[in-house]
C-alpha cells in the first residue's frame, strides 16, 4: 500500500562528532576548559528533553490512528528525519463531521464572477484578460458533513478522491494541534509549541509535485494543481490575465484566496482612479499656459524681493520659483479629484462587500465561524494558573482578565509615547531609510507588547498585533506628510516678530510653498517604499531559499534516491510567513492614495503599476518559494476591512483641511469674487510688506544692517496685523470644510444605502442551498409529516 502523504514533520540531529567539536570550540573561545563539561551537559539535557517530548508526541499520533512513515537523510554532519503522516478513511470521516467540513450535494454551473468579462460580453467586445485554465474545480451546493448521511453526498463511493488534499491536511493539522507531548495540566499540547521549543524544525503539507511539466504544451489537463497555478498564474507573462481564484482556493485554502481576490479587485478599481488622476495632472500642466498668477510670477524678474526663510538664509526673488510648478497640484481640478477619490474609496469598499459575499458563498464559507479556539502555545506556556473553560468544561491555562487589562493599558501608553517620538523625528529628518528602519523597530516592539498582554487565542492575538503595528506604521509613514501639510509654516509669525520654539525660529515652507513640498514627500515616500518593498519581496525569499538549498545540499549529496523525494525538495523551500505584511503594505498604500490625494493626484497611477507587479510577486512566492501553508478558512479579510473604512472616512476630513488651509484654491477663489475674475494682481495682493523696523538677522554677515523692504506670503498690513481679507478668508475656509464634509458624507451614506451588501441573485441561491441541505439531512422526514 502506497501511503498518501498529507503532512510532514521534520527534525534534525547533529552527529556526536559534530557536537563534540562545537563544544570544544566554544570552550576554547571562552578560555575556560573547566566550563566545557557543564555547558555540554546542559545542552545534552536539553536535547534529551526534546527527544523525550518528540517520541511521546509521535506515539500519541499513532494512538490517534494516524498512519506514519519515516524517512531520513544522513551525512557526516547531521541526520535529517522526516515523518510522513496520512489520515485513513475512518479518521477523515470522524473529523470531517467534528470540523463541519462542507460536503457536496448537487453540482451547479460554475459562476463567472469577473464583472468586466460580463460587461464586455454584453457589448460583444473581445476580452484579452480572459483565459481558459484547465482542471477548473467543480461548483456544488453543499452542507455540513454528516457520517449518517454519507449516501446523500456526491462522490462518497470513491474514498480515494472524496476528500480534497486541503481537507485532508486540514484534518491532520487539527490532530497535530490537539495531540499532547507532555502533561496536559501544563498545556504541553500541539505541534506549534513543539516547533517553538525546537523539537521539530518544520511542519508542512506537501506541494503536489514539481513546478515544471512537459504536459503544458500538449495536454494541459494532465497538469497537477501546483503546475496549473505556476503556468497560468505565477508567471510574469500572465500579468494581464485574470487570476484563477477557484484554483488558488482549492490549493491554498480560502484565507489566501480571499487575499488575492481582494488584491486583484483593488488593483482593477485603481484603474479609473489612475485615469482620472492622470487627467487632473495633465490639466494642471495645460492650465500653466493660461494661469495668470503663474505667468505673473515667471515674468516678475526682480520685482518681488522676498524675506529670508530662516535666520541664516538670504533674500530671494519670487521669480526663482517659476520652475517649481506648484500650480501643477494646486488648481480647481484637485478639488474635484479629492471629492472623486472620497466617493471612489467608499464605493470600492461597498462593492468589495458584494464581491466578498459572492466569493464566501461560492467557496462555502459564508456562514463560517471560527470554532472555539485553543489557547496559543505561548499563552499556554506562560499562563500562571489552570481553570475550567466555561464553554467546553475542559481545564486549560488561564490568565486573569484584570491583569490583562492593566497590561493592555500600559501597552497603549507605550504606543502613545512612541508615536510622539516618531512625529518629532519625522518632522526634523524626512528620510525614507529612517522610516523603513523605524518600521522594523516598532513592529518588533509591537510583537513583544502583544505577547506580554497574554491574549488567549490566535485571533485575539492577531487583532491586537495588527492594531498596534498599523498605529505605529501609520504614524511612522504619515507623520511627516501631516507635519508639512498642517503644521509647517503655520506658526512662523512675520518679519521682526518670528515665532520661536526653544529659542529657534519655527520652520517655514520652502520657496514653492508647502503643497509642492508635500507632493515631493509623497512621491519619495510612496514610490520609494514600493520600489524597496518589491526588491525585498523578490530578493529576500530567493536568497533564503538559496541558503536553505546550500545548507541541505551537502546532506542530500551523500544519498542517491531511486524516486523523487518530494518531502526533501519542499523542506528546501522557506517557511510561509503569512499574509500580515502583504495586507499591511496594501493598506498603507490605500492611505497614501486617499488621504493626501489633493496634493499628489498621480498616487493612484503609481499604486496601479506597483500592484500589477505585486500580484505576480506574491503568486510566485506562494507557488515557487514557500512551503505549502496549512489551508485556513476565512469568510472575509478580517480586521483590515475596518481599517480601510476608517482610512476612507479620515481621507474626507484630511482632504477638506488640505484644500482649505494648505492649497491656494480658496484664497484665489475669494480674490476672483471680490476683485478680479482673471486673477490679475493676485500675486502682489497675496504678499505683505515687512514692517519698517525689520532688519535682517545678525547671521547674515554679507548684508548691510539696513531696513529691507522685502515681501512675505501673508494677508497682513505693514504693521503685521491681519487684514480684513484674512478674516473673510478664514470664514470661507471653515465654511468650505463644513460644506465639503457634509456633502461628501451624505453622498457616501447614499451610496451605502443604494448598494446592497448581498445581491438578490445570491440570496436566491442561498435559499436554494438551504432547502437542499434540509432535504438531505432531515431524519425520518415522512414520519415527522405524519405525526
Amino acid at each position: 500500500m502506497v501511503l498518501t502523504t498529507d503532512f510532514v514533520l521534520v527534525w534534525e540531529v547533529r552527529s556526536r562528532r559534530k557536537r563534540r567539536s562545537q563544544a570544544r570550540n566554544q570552550g576554547e573561545r571562552d578560555g575556560d576548559a573547566e566550563g566545557e563539561p557543564e555547558e555540554s551537559s546542559r545542552s545534552e539535557r536539553r536535547r534529551a528533553q526534546l527527544t523525550k517530548w518528540r517520541d511521546k508526541f509521535i506515539r500519541n499520533l499513532q494512538n490517534a490512528k494516524l498512519l506514519l512513515e519515516k524517512a531520513k537523510t544522513v551525512s557526516e554532519k547531521k541526520t535529517i528525519h522526516y515523518l510522513k503522516l496520512s489520515a485513513p478513511w475512518d479518521l477523515l470521516v470522524y473529523y470531517a463531521e467534528e470540523l463541519c467540513l462542507r460536503a457536496p450535494l448537487q453540482a451547479q454551473p460554475n459562476p463567472n464572477l469577473n464583472t468586466s468579462d460580463q460587461v464586455l460580453k454584453k457589448f460583444c467586445l473581445p476580452n484579452f484578460m480572459a483565459e481558459v485554465v484547465p482542471n477548473k474545480p467543480v461548483n456544488y451546493y453543499t452542507c455540513a458533513f454528516r457520517k449518517s448521511k454519507m449516501d446523500k453526498f456526491l462522490g462518497s463511493e470513491n474514498r480515494e478522491t472524496y476528500f480534497s488534499n486541503t481537507q485532508r491536511h486540514r484534518v491532520v493539522y487539527e490532530i497535530l494541534c490537539r495531540t499532547a507531548y507532555g502533561k496536559k495540566k501544563w498545556a504541553e499540547v500541539g505541534v506549534e509549541r513543539l516547533l517553538n521549543e525546537g523539537a521539530f524544525t518544520a511542519a508542512f503539507p506537501l506541494h503536489e509535485g514539481p513546478l515544471e511539466s512537459t504536459a503544458h504544451e500538449g495536454l494541459p489537463e494532465q497538469l497537477n494543481q501546483r503546475q496549473v497555478l505556476f503556468h497560468y498564474w505565477a508567471r510574469w507573462s500572465r500579468w494581464y490575465k485574470y487570476q484563477p481564484l477557484d484554483h488558488i482556493r482549492e490549493y491554498f485554502g480560502e484565507k489566501i484566496a480571499i487575499y488575492f481576490a481582494w488584491l486583484g479587485f483593488y488593483t482593477v478599481w485603481l484603474l479609473p482612479a489612475a485615469v482620472v488622476g492622470t487627467l487632473v495632472f495633465v490639466s494642471g500642466i495645460m492650465s500653466m499656459q493660461t494661469n495668470s498668477p503663474a505667468e505673473e510670477i515667471c515674468n516678475s524678474g526682480g520685482e518681488y524681493l522676498m524675506c529670508p526663510l530662516c535666520n541664516t538664509c538670504n533674500t530671494w526673488n519670487l521669480s526663482d520659483i517659476c520652475l517649481m510648478m506648484g500650480y501643477l497640484f494646486d488648481h480647481p481640478g484637485t478639488v474635484f479629484f479629492s471629492v472623486f477619490m472620497s466617493l471612489w474609496a467608499v464605493t470600492f469598499l461597498e462593492y468589495w462587500k458584494r464581491k466578498n459575499a459572492m466569493l464566501a458563498y461560492h467557496w462555502d464559507c459564508r456562514d463560517f465561524h471560527e470554532e472555539e479556539e485553543r489557547p496559543r502555545p505561548e499563552f499556554a506556556a506562560m499562563a500562571p494558573t489552570m481553570e475550567h473553560n466555561p464553554v467546553t468544561g475542559v481545564k486549560e491555562p488561564y490568565f486573569p482578565k484584570r491583569a490583562r487589562l492593566s497590561r493592555m493599558l500600559t501597552g497603549s501608553m507605550v504606543i502613545v509615547v512612541m508615536a510622539g517620538n516618531i512625529a518629532n523625528i519625522s518632522s526634523s529628518m524626512v528620510n525614507l531609510v529612517l522610516i523603513l528602519l523605524m518600521g522594523q523597530v516598532y513592529a518588533a516592539l509591537a510583537e513583544q507588547l502583544t505577547k506580554w498582554e497574554m491574549h488567549r487565542t490566535q485571533t485575539q492575538y492577531e487583532d491586537a498585533f495588527t492594531f498596534k503595528v498599523f498605529v505605529f506604521q501609520f504614524v511612522n509613514f504619515y507623520s511627516s506628510p501631516f507635519y508639512v501639510a498642517f503644521f509647517k509654516g503655520r506658526f512662523v509669525g512675520y518679519p521682526g516678530h518670528y515665532g520661536t520654539l526653544f529659542g529657534m525660529r519655527n520652520e517655514d515652507c520652502g520657496p514653492g510653498g508647502c503643497l509642492i513640498e508635500l507632493a515631493q514627500q509623497l512621491f519619495i515616500i510612496m514610490v520609494g517604499k514600493q520600489l524597496i518593498s518589491n526588491a525585498q519581496e523578490f530578493l529576500i525569499p530567493y536568497i533564503k531559499a538559496w541558503q536553505q538549498r546550500r545548507q541541505l545540499a551537502g546532506v542530500r549529496g551523500t544519498q542517491i534516491s531511486q524516486e523523487p523525494r518530494r518531502w526533501e525538495e519542499d523542506y528546501e523551500l522557506i517557511k510561509c510567513e503569512g499574509l500580515f505584511d502583504e495586507y499591511l503594505e496594501m493598506v498603507l498604500q490605500f492611505g497614501f492614495i486617499t488621504i493626501f490625494v489633493a496634493a499628489f493626484p498621480l498616487a493612484p497611477l503609481f499604486a496601479l503599476l506597483n500592484n500589477w507587479v505585486e500580484v505576480r510577486l506574491d503568486a510566485h512566492k506562494f507557488v515557487c518559494e514557500y512551503r505549502r501553508p496549512v489551508a485556513e478558512r476565512a469568510q472575509n479579510i478580517g480586521v483590515w476591512f475596518n481599517i480601510l473604512e476608517g482610512l476612507s472616512h479620515l481621507s474626507v476630513i484630511v482632504n477638506a483641511f488640505l484644500i482649505a488651509f494648505t492649497s491656494d484654491f480658496l484664497p484665489r477663489l475669494l480674490y476672483q469674487y471680490k476683485y478680479d475674475n482673471e486673477l490679475r494682481g493676485y500675486v502682489n495682493f497675496s504678499l505683505a510688506y515687512a514692517p519698517p523696523s525689520y532688519t535682517p538677522s545678525d547671521y547674515i554677515f554679507f548684508l548691510p544692517k539696513l531696513c529691507i523692504c522685502c515681501r512675505y506670503k501673508a494677508f497682513r498690513d505693514s504693521n503685521g496685523k491681519y487684514t480684513l481679507f484674512y478674516w473673510e478668508l478664514l470664514a470661507v475656509r471653515l465654511s468650505f470644510i463644513i460644506a465639503f464634509e457634509h456633502v461628501v458624507f451624505f453622498v457616501l451614506r447614499a451610496i451605502d444605502w443604494m448598494v446592497p451588501d448581498v445581491p438578490e441573485s445570491l440570496e436566491l441561491q442561498v435559499k436554494r442551498e438551504h432547502y437542499l441541505a434540509k432535504q438531505a439531512l432531515a431524519d425520518n422526514q415522512e414520519a415527522l409529516l405524519v405525526s
